[in-house]
């Protein structure tokens, strides 16, 4: 389950770690073409019903390694050829690779990495999910996103843990009463987090608009029965907290069905409420008149969710956490660095694995960045400003050799007219154009 968002000065998306470098098969064209089909069933079998506009349209299956890339259908420039039903060709090296929405050759697509997944379940719900991302601008959902660096603290990650134990236990309830007993411990779990942490409400909010919609979507139009959509919403509870090393970006995938699902029940027409502002938990609590201002006892509530086993755990990474921050910040921060402008970034990342740094920023251990300097990709960590303007990594080993660089975790192409200058503090380094002649 990837992320991805798009704002207006740069694209933004996130790969899984394997997507980076990832060794795939060729695309098969003949089980894309399948696959192709799977997707317009489960899109016509919705029928526009969820969100009021039909989820089918333009579908991209990108092969990281090679860039060869199969479509549904032709391009608008001519870029595609026919094959077997398909239409085949190569993405260009400006283009990011992800699970995404993009724009490319005069179509906007849901783009895929092949292979999808084997699981027909898992498969229905990216490709729903995708779906959504390519048309949520429309629906006066446009993305927007934050850190959410309060989730990578203990008592961020305690609470959230907590909350999504809740949501499994709401999920699987048996009756009524049990279902809103549960869906309010969830909400309680939230409130203390949000009495902790003032900034969080806010932040939250912005990527369950965006992530958690579309992985709601994902879950309700990728599988077919309610048996199914609970079952799939469950696995994303469970998934999270057993895969995801930080939750600051991938949060929203396990919190986003589980509230989409409640809110069904418990606020029909929320859908088409939530287009004016407004985030998922807060209109649950609204509907199960939960005050978001209580002070919930946290401690009385944990206990029903095994919380003193969840928080020792919590204690033993937090320890390993702040000497992991030390060496980051000695690296990218204290130490030589090349500190790279960012004016019209296409970035690729992997949402799961991040490491806020407080002010200084955030750092991605992996990604790739286009930028008018040219790329980068990093395998040992980069500092992402907080305003998103400059990206941080160790200086260089050596000057620029035929327009490559590399450092301790990262190599580079610089564009053309663009060459290695030394940056303000001593012993750093960043890129200029190069004068004119």
């Amino acid at each position: 389950m990837l992320f991805r968002s798009a704002l207006p000065w740069f694209a933004l998306v996130a790969l899984a770690p394997a997507a980076i470098g990832a060794d795939a098969p060729a695309i098969d064209t003949a089980l894309a073409g399948r696959y192709f089909k799977e997707a317009s069933q489960l899109c016509h079998a919705d029928g526009g019903r969820l969100w009021g506009k039909s989820l089918c349209g333009p579908m991209l299956l990108v092969e990281p390694a090679s860039r060869r890339v199969v479509a549904n259908q032709a391009d608008a420039e001519g870029k595609l050829r026919p094959e077997g039903g398909v239409y085949v060709g190569d993405l260009p090296k400006d283009q990011t690779i992800a699970n995404t929405s993009a724009d490319w050759a005069g179509v906007r697509w849901t783009e895929m990495l092949w292979p999808l997944k084997k699981d027909a379940a898992q498969r229905h719900t990216i490709m729903a999910h995708e779906a959504f991302h390519r048309v949520q601008d429309s629906l006066g959902l446009s993305p927007r996103e934050a850190d959410n660096a309060h989730l990578d603290t203990l008592e961020g990650r305690y609470t959230l843990q907590l909350e999504w134990r809740a949501l499994d236990a709401a999920l699987a309830a048996g009756s009524d009463a049990d279902r809103r007993a549960r869906a309010a411990d969830a909400l309680a779990f939230r409130a203390a987090r949000y009495q902790r942490f003032p900034e969080a409400a806010q932040a939250e909010i912005k990527v369950e608009r965006n992530e958690g919609l579309a992985e709601y979507t994902g879950v309700m139009v990728g599988n077919r029965t309610s048996a199914a959509q609970v079952a799939m919403a469950r696995r994303d509870l469970a998934w999270h907290p057993k895969n995801d090393t930080s939750f600051v970006r991938s949060f929203a995938y396990a919190t986003g069905p589980a509230y989409g699902m409640l809110l069904d029940r418990y606020r029909p027409g929320w859908r088409k409420a939530i287009v004016k502002g407004g985030s998922p938990a807060g209109m649950l609590a609204e509907a199960l008149h939960v005050d978001m201002a209580a002070a919930p006892d946290v401690g009385k509530l944990a206990a029903r969710y095994d919380g003193p086993a969840l928080l020792a755990s919590e204690h033993a990474r937090a320890d390993a956490r702040v000497r992991q921050a030390a060496l980051y910040k000695a690296e990218l921060i204290s130490g030589p660095v090349l500190r790279l402008p960012l004016a019209h970034m296409k970035v690729q990342f992997n949402p799961s694995n991040l490491v806020p740094l407080g002010d200084a920023g955030t750092v991605y251990p992996t990604m790739h960045v286009i930028d008018d300097w040219g790329s980068i990709t990093v395998d040992g960590g980069a500092l992402m400003a907080s305003d998103w303007k400059a990206l941080t990594v160790a200086a260089p080993d050596s000057d620029a050799r035929e327009g490559k660089l590399h450092g301790k975790g990262w190599t580079m192409e610089l564009a053309p007219g663009w060459q290695l200058v030394s940056a303000p503090r001593k012993g750093d380094r960043t890129v200029a154009p190069e004068a004119a002649p």
